[in-house]
């Protein structure tokens, strides 16, 4: 009767659903690297919210696993990724580790207690090491092992979801949609595992603002018609295409928008 309970408890509800057939069908059409990051950005966010991503490749002729971060928050950048995945005392690289000898999600909190349940865990953090990490909070999981001819391992942080069981369900569900999309886009990868062309070979993902903003530049808008359609001011539209501009490192909106359209990060106006 508990486990009928526990099944029951974990069932998606009819949004959860609807949502995740669209995120699955969506990852079925992802092509390129950079498609990538914006997929996450979108339905996929309502089933599991985060700001940062770390994600780690290996195929089988290589004894490690290449890394790459997306992130939509101003707190992690290159020197906390570094930071995080440090060997000797990484706490990402340390979280991808308990992962390979649990193979299930891994949740790690500054709450006081670690615990081990049927088919997640949570570990504890100390606080000051968390927030050095600028993690916040954050879970970790991954599709394969050291006998698989690719695997792959990723890490949600500045996670909004709770520490859960209908958290980890729901990662155990994406995982392996997430694997084949991370294969996918990176059949034919470069160094950088999931990077768009940048100046520091990151990935620097675009705002639903500005993408939307993005998508009236390549109609031809002004400031003023964008500011006027979106309901807020000329000088808000400035700064989110001064954003635009330095994100996808071009030097003007037209540039912007052809830029966009060949990343597929926009479609082109009817």
């Amino acid at each position: 009767m508990d486990q009928v309970s526990d099944q029951w408890a974990l069932a998606l509800n009819e949004e959860q659903r609807t949502v995740f057939m669209e995120v699955i069908e969506e990852s079925l059409r992802l092509q390129h690297r950079s498609h990538f990051f914006n997929w996450l950005q979108r339905g996929f966010q309502c089933l599991l919210a985060h700001e940062v991503v770390v994600i780690g490749v290996r195929g089988l002729e290589r004894a490690s696993y290449d890394y790459e971060y997306l992130t939509s928050s101003r707190y992690f950048g290159d020197t906390q990724f570094d930071q995080v995945l440090n060997e000797e005392d990484g706490l990402v690289h340390e979280a991808f580790t308990r992962w390979s000898q649990l193979g299930m999600p891994v949740f790690y909190h500054t709450d006081p207690q670690s615990q081990q349940y049927n088919h997640y865990a949570v570990e504890h953090v100390e606080a000051d090491r968390m927030l050095a990490s600028e993690l916040k909070r954050f879970v970790v999981h991954g599709f394969g092992n050291e006998h698989s001819r690719i695997a792959t391992m990723v890490m949600f942080g500045r996670l909004n979801s709770p520490a859960n069981a209908q958290t980890a369900h729901l990662l155990e569900l994406l995982m392996p949609h997430l694997h084949c999309a991370i294969v996918k886009v990176t059949a034919n990868k470069s160094p950088s595992v999931l990077s768009t062309p940048s100046r520091n070979g990151r990935i620097k993902p675009l705002s639903k603002r500005e993408l939307e903003v993005l998508e009236w530049l390549q109609a031809g808008k002004t400031n003023w018609e964008i500011g006027g359609i979106m309901q807020v001011s000329p000088l808000t539209i400035k700064n989110h295409v001064q954003n635009i501009l330095r994100k996808l490192d071009v030097e003007n909106r037209s540039q912007a928008a052809s830029k966009a359209l060949k990343l597929g990060l926009i479609h082109r106006s009817q």
